[in-house]
């Protein structure tokens, strides 16, 4: 699977115990689902969960959405189970909960034997100080900002500015950045605040992170227009292009945009930009 430009602007919790949930995602416009078996289950249905999930990724229907399977951990009664019985399912990756250090996805890599994609939860102290080697873990595809267990280990305040937690996410972003790691932002708990849920994104998207996990369906909107290029940025990009390959074609002067000079790194943000949202607009259009 080409994931190079893959859009990951929504990624929606689904409880993988709920038929009714699971049938629902597969007509969502989400660019991916985490299919959960860990907090979203409790412990008396997960069992019967994972039997429940792989019967609805065998019938799929899910499109072009990334599917990620979040197993419990390896430290509880049910982590292993979840491999064992979810191991060759129709998913593109595992998500583990609660990574603390590089040996957390090794341990998973060796369950699973098959090199399939593994994504990280960050939500522990340990697990940002380790970000940068939980990264360079060679079967790690992807992080998730675990935003509320952070806020918990913390015992941090919550604001709607997230102060307390931005050397967390920056630390986080930095490790994903440095081993090229698609990095997903934390929940925003109160799902019908339409504008608490557009400042939060707003605030991922400047920082960095690729898109935003989501707790409802009624988020997915506002998540994929904050983590799409907009038509002035798109306009824009084209206008840099353009402007410096007439520069390069001449061979005279220097290439300036709006008043600012446009440098090859310019160039080079412009057109994965234009990539972005090239992906965005064939995603969508499936």
């Amino acid at each position: 699977m080409d994931t190079v430009n893959r859009p990951f602007r929504s990624v929606l919790y689904i409880p993988g115990s709920k038929d009714r949930a699971l049938d629902k995602a597969r007509g969502l416009p989400v660019d991916a689902i985490i299919f959960d078996l860990e907090d979203a289950v409790s412990p008396d249905a997960k069992v019967d969960a994972r039997a429940t999930l792989k019967a609805a990724l065998a019938e799929d229907g899910y499109g072009s959405r990334y599917k990620i399977i979040r197993i419990n951990g390896l430290d509880s009664a049910w982590g292993q189970g979840d491999i064992d019985a979810l191991r060759d399912a129709n998913a593109d990756a595992f998500l583990i909960p609660k990574v603390s250090r590089p040996d957390d996805v090794q341990a998973v890599a060796d369950l699973l034997g098959n090199g399939k994609p593994i994504w990280a939860m960050i939500e522990t102290p340990l697990g940002v100080m380790n970000a940068a080697a939980i990264a360079a873990h060679p079967q790690l595809y992807g992080f998730v900002a675990g935003t509320n267990d952070l806020a918990k280990e913390l015992n941090c305040r919550y604001r709607a500015d997230r102060l307390p937690k931005q050397m967390a996410l920056q630390t986080m972003l930095l490790a994903a950045r440095a081993h090229d790691v698609i990095a997903i932002d934390g929940v925003y708990n109160q799902f019908k605040d339409d504008d608490g849920l557009r400042a939060e994104s707003e605030q991922g998207r400047d920082l960095g992170f690729d898109g935003k996990t989501l707790i409802h369906p009624a988020q997915i909107a506002i998540a994929n227009e904050c983590f799409a290029p907009s038509a002035a940025e798109i306009e824009l990009a084209e206008r840099q292009i353009a402007a410096f390959e007439e520069v390069e074609a001449s061979g005279q002067g220097v290439a300036v945009v709006d008043g600012k000079i446009v440098e090859n790194l310019h160039v080079e943000t412009a057109k994965k930009t234009l990539a972005k949202a090239k992906a965005i607009a064939e995603q969508d259009a499936e």
